[in-house]
């Protein structure tokens, strides 16, 4: 089994490869920073029973089409046609839209909405030849709500989970499985970075919820993975609006909206914080 990820060089698609690898699978890592990805390769080589000679690195910007293009095909000379795609590389800078530069919102976009088309759309093709194949979009909770300072992000997950729900209708028929899942808040190098870039009116909708560890959220990837999941969602909360959005979503952005009236009129944005009493959780 070969298996391709993108944002492999750490947080959730890493840990996913160390799951895979640990099966015994082939397994070649994708992402911008050659020195993340040759510790990420060390990392891999640790875990036991993994022969190191069966994972391979390839330092991509999959914003581009042709050197995503010619890294996958130079993993699948490698080590064969990809039988696993697993799009991880996303990125998130929070912001209003109207203080982000067009270029953090154009980044946003190409990387975590194009990015994992340009590598769907490299691994397809043979994938559709053989009939055989499964490739997961990793979308976020982002995708269920609009946040808050998220406008780039939210607007390019959500449009991952369209993609994903389109292929799969042109895809089964071939035999090849589109997957989704949509995490939660995880303890990634992505969370930290961004965490102080957070505005607090985002923290205000998006409560107080524990955020996920990445080992967590690769386990239940790969388990809905076995068992051909479509959509995968982390937690009650967004379980419910992944289902009945519909009638959560407009009561709850009225409280938000009104909420915010409230400590704009009053000035009291530094409060914003301790005037969350829930909230739900959001993946990166």
């Amino acid at each position: 089994m070969h298996l391709i990820v993108t944002g492999g060089s750490s947080g959730i698609g890493l840990a996913i490869a160390k799951l895979y690898a640990g099966r015994g699978a082939r397994v070649s890592l994708l992402a911008r920073h050659s020195g993340r990805l040759e510790q990420a390769r060390s990392e891999l080589a640790a875990v036991s029973n993994v022969d190191p000679s069966r994972v391979q690195v390839a330092s991509v910007d999959v914003a581009s089409a042709s050197q995503t293009l010619d890294a996958v095909a130079l993993c699948e000379r490698a080590f064969g046609p990809c039988d696993i795609l697993v799009a991880s590389a996303g990125i998130v800078e929070p912001s209003a839209f109207d203080a982000m530069p067009a270029a953090v919102f154009d980044e946003q976009i190409a990387t975590n909405l194009l990015g994992t088309a340009n590598v769907v759309r490299a691994v397809y093709k043979g994938m559709k030849a053989r009939r055989s194949g499964k490739i997961m979009m990793i979308s976020s909770g982002a995708a269920l709500i609009g946040i808050y300072g998220y406008s780039a992000y939210c607007a390019s997950k959500s449009g991952l989970a369209g993609f994903a729900e389109a292929l799969r209708a042109e895809a089964g028929v071939f035999g090849v499985r589109i997957s989704v899942c949509f995490p939660p808040d995880t303890l990634t190098p992505q969370y930290h970075r961004e965490m102080p870039m957070r505005p607090a009116e985002a923290a205000l909708l998006m409560g107080s919820v524990k955020p996920w560890s990445a080992d967590a959220v690769a386990t239940r990837i790969v388990r809905g993975l076995d068992r051909g999941r479509a959509r995968i969602h982390f937690g009650w909360s967004l379980t419910a609006l992944a289902y009945f959005g519909p009638l959560i979503k407009p009561p709850l952005m009225w409280w938000f909206s009104r909420k915010m009236r409230k400590i704009n009129g009053q000035g009291q944005e530094v409060s914003l914080v301790d005037a969350v009493d829930g909230g739900f959780d959001r993946g990166t």
